[in-house]
């Protein structure tokens, strides 16, 4: 198979089993795929929708896709059919350096329900680089008494990939003195110059060589060195360290300047050739020169830059030590720093929101958002304890997954009390001391129709004075609803009963929109007293809710009736009468008495009597409250035979009605007016027999129906209240202040006055 095929081929394998959390959210499996580097845009890693049993036709509407991360945008996902692709040219050695796996973690998410997947893509190395050196041309100078056998380290060379990738060995070129040979470290290769046989500057000074280094790709591809050797004169003692690996442990963030280690190397020489030099080995990374440095006369290692543990946990340094003699001599070392983590870094939160709306009928345990906690420390350093801030109905659940949270529901919502919650979420570490993060997630409370409208007063009270004006507002109704919009919007109707009070309601309207109740038709006190009825007040949620309140009416009366006259009245119904009374009567004699009626109550039906005409004023008097005509003095031969009373009877209204009798008064002799009133007297007797019995079956049977219809009303109005409109209007004061001596008595709806 060819180099082109072989950078398309993507296997992919199940890493880990399905993993359930005790809540609605779910975080599956765990896929793993692997690609070569520098593959072509849009080239497939693997089908994750397949590899994961979901439905491709729902991968749209539940909104597959990949969770904003580190090196998200590498791949991308297919939402028609599920394939993870590439999504630009990746370059393994600028994303993962000389790491030895490069693994780049995927969130993959999808919702309804929620679920959360999470995948791994190993990049995996291609033969893109050759080894280099850091240096065409290196130089070295040995002295001739060298003895066999001595090594010389030499720069290495350097090879972008990894793995079977980078550089695997190394060549010299052909000669008789020299020979190549590698020291494997858990980095890299170091090669070293040996000695083969003893040099002689006498014949040959100076020795050009050249070392290639090859990988071990297929091809192999290759860099090379010259080597140039100066053989010198004599120096026959090289340094020796006291340890050949020196270990030490740094706490990180350490200032600058503080000794990390002092290094010893003795050279049994004297003078120039036992005088040491500390350096650092040729190979050393730039890293590694930035961090520390190295007091060559001391041999003291002091902090440089910052050290940070998240950033690199071990350092090796290779060091040199080499005398003053010529040529001098060198031997090697190597120092291991092993960092020690301090709790220096904050713990990271990332929220990753549903929705910012929750109804306010979720029910405890709603899923609303999903927490994730990082901290770049190590150990203790890193564990996180996360909790929510403040009395609110919510908390944090854990997942399996670690450092992983869901904010859920905990308690019932109340959109009435609290529209709104601003929850702090705080992540504090373990460390000595405790680093802490806070965050503020804002949940707003959406409404839903659980509210009824209220009515401020149920039942309420209408007294409305009859002969209203019909078509016009008599009162107004309001129901609030602590809902909003469609919820709040409340409509009204009244509700048509049957019998009377559907026939009484039939002439109400009310206004659906504003509650404005009107009158079709004028009410009359003396037809109708009290009613009630029932507005029914809607919203306009889903499913809407209703309430009602009852209206009890009071009909008020006005003075809109004259009174009318019952007695005198003529065979052709005007209120006129003829009284005969004899000449020889004494002062205070009863002529006769006028009455008369007023449907009204009260004052409007509280009637006074007054003679509006009369032919002699001192003849005849009129008690104003009973209508009785009684003599004021015995008549003479002079007066005349007969006079003509006109009495005036008018209620006690504001705007007071009237009527009129007329009463024709006849003197007659004695005998004439015996006989006449013996025929008038029984007559008389008969006619009010018969009225009395009359008026005493209407009494009775009035007060029979209503004492059954107030039974009636009371049991439909459910109420004890009473209120005694008798006393309130019969009970009432004459001019100075006593009760007036008249005889009232009802029948029916009617008062009569003798």
């Amino acid at each position: 198979m060819g180099e082109r095929e072989q950078r398309r081929r993507v296997n992919c394998w199940w890493v880990t089993g399905i993993l359930m959390l005790c809540f609605e959210e779910q975080i599956l499996a765990q896929i793993r795929y692997s690609v070569p580097e520098e593959v072509q845009v849009g080239s497939t890693v693997g089908n994750v929708a397949r590899d994961l049993g979901l439905d491709v036709s729902t991968l749209t509407d539940r909104r597959f896709r990949i969770v904003s991360g580190p090196n998200h945008a590498l791949f991308q996902l297919n939402q028609n059919n599920g394939v993870l692709y590439v999504g630009k040219i990746m370059d393994r050695e600028e994303l993962c350096g000389r790491s030895k796996v490069c693994l780049t973690n995927l969130k993959i998410v999808v919702e309804s329900p929620l679920e959360i997947h999470y995948l791994g893509v190993e990049i995996t190395d291609i033969n893109d680089h050759s080894p280099y050196f850091p240096e065409s041309e290196q130089r070295l100078e040995i002295a001739e008494n060298t003895p066999p056998g001595t090594r010389f380290q030499i720069h290495a060379a350097r090879d972008p990939d990894v793995g079977t990738q980078s550089v695997r060995l190394y060549k010299l070129s052909q000669n008789d003195f020299f020979d190549i040979e590698l020291r494997e470290s858990e980095e890299d290769k170091i090669p070293f110059l040996v000695l083969k046989k003893s040099l002689d500057r006498e014949q040959r000074a100076e020795h050009r060589l050249v070392l290639t280094a090859l990988d071990g790709g297929s091809p192999s591809k290759s860099g090379s060195l010259n080597l140039t050797i100066t053989v010198l004169d004599a120096n026959d003692n090289r340094p020796v360290f006291s340890k050949d690996i020196y270990t030490v442990s740094l706490d990180e963030n350490a200032p600058v300047g503080t000794l990390v280690i002092q290094l010893n190397a003795t050279d049994l020489d004297e003078g120039l050739n036992s005088e040491i030099e500390y350096s650092f080995g040729k190979t050393q990374k730039k890293k590694v020169h930035d961090t520390f440095e190295l007091d060559s006369v001391t041999g003291e290692i002091r902090v440089k830059g910052t050290v940070d543990f998240e950033e690199m946990e071990l350092y090796r340094l290779d060091l040199q030590a080499s005398d003053k003699g010529q040529p001098p001599w060198t031997c090697e070392s190597r120092v291991v720093i092993k960092i020690k983590d301090v709790n220096d870094n904050k713990p990271d939160i990332e929220i990753t929101s549903l929705s910012s709306v929750v109804p306010e009928d979720s029910k405890p345990g709603a899923v609303i958002s999903l927490i994730s906690v990082t901290d770049r420390d190590s150990g203790i350093n890193a564990k996180v304890i996360c909790k929510i801030l403040g009395n609110v109905p919510f908390d944090l659940t854990p997942s399996i997954e670690e450092n992983m949270y869901s904010l859920v529901t905990k308690g019932r919502l109340d959109r009435e009390s609290v529209s709104h919650y601003d929850i702090t979420i705080t992540a504090t570490d373990c460390g000595e001391p405790p680093l802490s993060t806070v965050k503020t997630l804002s949940v707003q409370v959406s409404d839903v129709n659980d509210n009824k409208p209220i009515f401020s007063q149920n039942p309420t009270e209408l007294y409305l004075v009859e002969n209203n004006v019909p078509g016009a507002s008599i009162f107004s109704v309001s129901a609030a609803d602590n809902d909003l919009n469609e919820n709040a919007a409340v409509t009204y109707h009244i509700v048509r009963g049957a019998g009377l009070q559907a026939d009484i309601t039939s002439f109400l309207n009310v206004n659906s929109e504003n509650g404005d109740i009107v009158a079709l038709k004028s009410f009359d006190f003396e037809t109708v007293k009290t009613f009630q009825f029932h507005v029914v007040a809607t919203d306009s949620g889903t499913p809407s809710l209703s309430s009602n309140v009852t209206v009890n009416v009071f009909i008020l009366d006005q003075n809109d009736n004259p009174p009318v006259i019952l007695y005198p009245l003529s065979s052709n119904g005007s209120a006129e009468g003829v009284e005969e009374i004899p000449r020889n009567v004494n002062a205070g004699h009863l002529v006769t008495k006028v009455r008369a009626y007023d449907p009204d109550i009260g004052y409007n039906g509280w009637l006074l009597f007054s003679l509006q005409e009369h032919t002699d004023h001192s003849l005849f008097g009129l008690d104003r409250y009973t209508g009785q005509i009684r003599t004021l003095r015995s008549f003479t031969e002079t007066d005349e035979a007969e006079h003509k009373l006109v009495i005036l009877v008018k209620d006690n209204g504001n705007v007071s009605l009237s009527a009129t009798a007329t009463v024709v008064v006849k003197l007659v002799e004695p005998k004439e007016a015996f006989a006449a009133s013996d025929v008038k007297s029984a007559a008389k007797k008969d006619d009010e027999d018969t009225n009395v019995t009359f008026y005493l079956m209407i009494t009775l049977g009035s007060v029979s129906v209503l004492f059954l219809i107030s039974i009636i009303v009371l049991i439909v109005m459910q109420c004890s209240k009473s209120t005694d409109y008798t006393s309130k209007y019969l009970q009432e004061a004459n001019y100075d202040g006593t009760l007036c001596h008249s005889i009232q008595y009802r029948s029916g709806d009617k008062r009569y006055m003798l």
